[in-house]
């Protein structure tokens, strides 16, 4: 008798453990299509790339050095892998009210001044970011098509070297493409996401 109730508070104790817990994304895991407004005022949507290879998603924002230190590397995926199938799609998920630097009127001002040529997307509820587990300012999830879905390839930094890019020797988004681009499996498919942590509201 003593084992059974045993059991049933362990069954219980996982329920009310992983209940508890966000659900995320995992390389291989298929995403749910999204919709946020992005500085153009226009919807945009993970269907609206029916004819890409896969979708290089950044959760990002104006404020974080670390995002500021990423800026201009950022630009250069979309600039190198746009062209070849793989788009940068970044969102803001910060929560303005804790960080004012990132509300959608500075994420338009910011994306006019750098003159961005990728949509920058505000998720104003934060469910995206907390649907693909995004922790960090800049994390990147790099999406395939598969069929009509996209699945989670890559997770994680950008590069090895916040501070420089020159210094950096694994160019882990890259070379994910890259693979992904040569039918090849990615050569390192998570990452630790290095930056300032999500401004998560207050609820």
């Amino acid at each position: 008798m003593k084992n059974v109730k045993l059991s049933a508070w362990l069954a219980l104790s996982l329920v009310v453990l992983f209940a508890g817990r966000s659900p995320k994304y995992e390389v291989g895991d298929t995403v749910v299509d999204f919709k946020l407004k992005n500085v153009d005022g226009k919807y945009v949507s993970l269907s609206d790339y029916k004819t890409s290879k896969g979708v290089i998603v950044i959760f990002d924002c104006n404020t974080c050095p670390y995002s500021k230190a990423y800026n201009e590397r950022i630009q250069a995926l979309n600039k190198n892998y746009a062209s070849k199938g793989f788009p940068v799609v970044a969102i803001n998920a910060n929560d303005p009210e804790l960080s004012p630097g990132d509300s959608f009127e500075e994420m338009v001002a910011v994306a006019k001044k750098k003159k961005y040529d990728f949509p920058y997307l505000v998720d104003e509820t934060q469910q995206v970011a907390k649907a693909f587990g995004a922790s960090n300012t800049p994390h990147v999830f790099v999406l395939q098509r598969d069929g009509k879905d996209f699945k989670v390839a890559y997770i994680g930094a950008i590069d090895n070297n916040t501070r420089d890019e020159n210094a950096a020797d694994k160019k882990y988004v890259e070379e994910a493409v890259d693979a992904l681009l040569a039918g090849k499996p990615v050569p390192t498919a998570k990452t630790k996401a290095i930056g300032c942590g999500i401004k998560w509201r207050n609820v």
